[in-house]
């Protein structure tokens, strides 16, 4: 059996050099999808059709395999992260002090679900099941900045910091 040799690279983009050093790391076996799958989501934002399928190349599994585990696992994104974040912890602590309330808010403001990410591409609004900071519930993220004790208050006037940056 001849040796396997992977696809090219599919840009001179040098975030793909990393992707390629995970899967070199695993001898480009079909174990490391998930890891790998990571790592392209890590260096690009997000999972586009061109990078799933280089990777289901490179780790000789089929595309259909590679588009079922992006979409099982809620961790991995189809689409492009808006510029700023806000992520509403929704977990059990958070949901009793009031989270979904701050959530509803957040997307009559927004005019977004969750999940989603603003017309203009600047805010994407996330849910986390947990964030462990129930003690500071509820609690947001913006941006990786973790808040605690989040009011309705908060949340409208971290929107509106972002929106006249």
């Amino acid at each position: 059996m001849p040796a396997f040799t992977p696809p090219p690279l599919p840009s001179d983009d040098k975030r793909w050099k990393i992707v390629n050093g995970t899967m070199r790391k695993n001898g480009f076996a079909r174990h490391a999808l998930i890891e790998t799958l990571h790592t392209v989501q890590s260096a690009f934002g997000y999972l586009d059709d061109d990078a799933i399928r280089f990777v289901a190349k490179s780790l000789r599994v089929p595309l259909s395999q590679a588009y079922g585990v992006v979409t099982f696992y809620h961790y991995f994104s189809l689409k492009p992260p808006g510029k700023h974040t806000m992520t509403l912890c929704a977990g059990t602590a958070c949901y009793i002090k009031g989270t979904d309330k701050l959530i509803a808010s957040a997307e009559k403001r927004l005019g977004i679900k969750t999940g989603q990410t603003s017309k203009d591409g600047e805010i994407s609004l996330m849910t986390a099941r947990c964030v462990g900071a129930c003690s500071r519930a509820p609690v947001m993220i913006c941006d990786g900045q973790v808040a605690g004790e989040v009011t309705d208050d908060q949340v409208f006037a971290q929107l509106e910091r972002w929106a006249v940056e």
